[in-house]
């Protein structure tokens, strides 16, 4: 009788937030079990915004966000019949705008909808956010497809398995006080997959989402005892799923994919982000109201939608923006390279450039320093709390990300120096499904860590943009394989000494 598994098969595991340079054997040993036996991916960024529910989105589609138009955790749609504020966390707005959309509140077609168009089926099992989670196969329920939340019973797409869940485990944890990290959640998912979703429905693709260190990072701080002790924790849960791959899931041809979505850099100075619009004469708020100029959207990419979005409004906002210590990389609607506003850079640039996108999109200031726990990477922040940890911008450490593949068709022990992001996934697990990548996803099959590659791998090429407006100077970094082209990182140079 042959060995050979009767169909490939994947479990993605996601860790929220988790920075590269923390996964160690004293921390983190059973992801170093994982990286010997299978394929690192040294060279693995996210997308911009370096965002949850962004890259999420980036994950299942393919796609970069100027494609899939999940522009922002938070966004406004001034194309609605009536223009609204997007929070990407309510799971229900989601499915209420897909819904009134037609099924097009994404640009492209998610991995849910491509598995099920083939005859195969994809799990969800997510502590994340509501809506994050439901952004995972946000089509879960017309699709007949599992959604289960670590937190929120009512995100699950299949009452009779939660109650089988439930049934085993208990109920489904509360989501922990403010500060707490968030364990009980991961245990929970971890159980569920193990000792009920996989010995039951054997989904062809499962996502397994971890919502730590994200929240840890935040509340407690990047490299915070209680942080590593999250990451210790979900660590060990990771671990219990390692032990069943090992012991069985290889064999019957599942492929184990790890990775996290960004990165984390910390705050260490405040900004003064809505005094410096308002000496450009610009009256801002968080939300839409009358007799507001602009609206900007809270959080650590700074999104500012303009009642006015001339040309001239957008050059008197930036050229005040630039001239503050806090202000990062800015992106306004352009060209190939240069935006309208002297001294940013185009959206397109970055794959920001779409109908729903913020008129100036800009992430603070940051730089190498170190924090107060040893780890590089320091940032400005409007609303970040001083010490705590941030993302979203275009630092290395949000940008980096984890990207770990084993399975019978990857190779074992393997480091790959060739440059990859978040949106390679989907076209790389319909690759091992034997499944063709749409053309509508930016992304490609990370065929340098199959086994049995086809063909030569492409020279990566590297490029360095720059643009400048008086003192004001910013670098951003991109590298191309073959047709896939990939933000790296982007920075502003001091105003006194020339350095990022």
């Amino acid at each position: 009788m042959s060995n050979r598994p009767d169909r490939h098969r994947v479990l993605i595991v996601l860790f929220d937030g988790l920075r590269p340079d923390l996964v160690k054997p004293s921390l983190t040993p059973n992801l170093v079990r994982l990286q010997r036996r299978g394929a690192v991916l040294a060279r693995q960024r996210t997308v911009y915004p370096s965002e949850t529910r962004i890259a999420l989105t980036s994950l299942i589609t393919g796609a970069t966000p100027d494609r899939h138009g999940i522009v922002g955790n938070q966004y406004l749609d001034r194309h609605l019949p009536a223009p609204r504020l997007v929070d990407t966390s309510d799971a229900g707005l989601i499915e209420d705008l897909d819904a009134a959309s037609g099924g097009h509140l994404l640009g492209v077609p998610s991995l849910g909808e491509i598995l099920a168009a083939n005859g195969k089926t994809l799990s969800v099992l997510a502590s994340n956010s509501p809506g994050a989670t439901r952004l995972l196969n946000h089509k879960a329920r017309k699709l007949g497809q599992l959604t289960l939340s670590g937190h929120f019973p009512c995100i699950a797409t299949s009452a009779e398995m939660l109650r089988q869940v439930e049934t085993l485990l208990g109920p489904t944890p509360a989501p922990p006080p403010q500060g707490t990290p968030d364990l009980a959640s991961q245990s929970f998912l971890s159980s569920a997959f193990l000792e009920v979703i996989w010995p039951q429905i054997r989904p062809d693709v499962t996502i397994l989402s971890f919502g730590e260190p994200d929240n840890s990072s935040h509340v407690c701080g990047t490299g915070a005892p209680k942080t590593l002790e999250a990451i210790s924790f979900v660590d060990r849960q990771f671990g219990r799923v390692l032990d069943w791959w090992e012991a069985e899931g290889v064999c019957q041809g599942v492929h184990l994919i790890a990775a996290s979505d960004h990165g984390h850099v910390t705050v260490h100075e405040r900004a003064d982000l809505f005094e410096t619009l308002g000496t450009a004469g610009l009256r801002c708020s968080t939300a839409p109201a009358t007799g507001i100029d602009a609206i900007v959207i809270p959080g650590q990419v700074g999104a500012i939608y303009l009642a006015e979005p001339s040309q001239s409004v957008i050059r008197r906002a930036v050229g005040a923006m630039i001239e503050r210590p806090w202000c990062g990389p800015v992106f306004t609607a352009g060209g190939a390279v240069d935006g309208i506003a002297p001294g940013s850079f185009a959206r397109q640039l970055v794959f920001a450039d779409h109908a729903r996108s913020a008129d100036i999109l800009f992430s603070f200031r940051s730089d190498g320093g170190l924090d107060p726990f040893g780890l590089i990477g320091r940032s400005w922040s409007a609303d970040g709390p001083v010490g705590f940890g941030v993302h979203g911008g275009l630092h290395a450490k949000e940008m980096s990300s984890v990207g770990i593949l084993a399975g019978p068709l990857v190779k074992d022990g393997f480091v790959s120096t060739v440059p990859s992001n978040i949106c390679d996934f989907a076209p790389t697990v319909l690759g091992l499904l034997g499944i063709s990548r749409p053309a509508m996803m930016t992304g490609r099959a990370l065929t340098e860590v199959f086994i049995h590659q086809g063909g030569d791998v492409p020279r990566p090429i590297g490029n360095v943009y720059e643009t400048s407006s008086g003192a004001y100077r910013q670098h951003l970094r991109r590298v191309q394989v073959g047709g896939a082209v990939y933000l790296d990182s982007a920075d502003v140079l001091d105003h006194l000494n020339n350095r990022a």
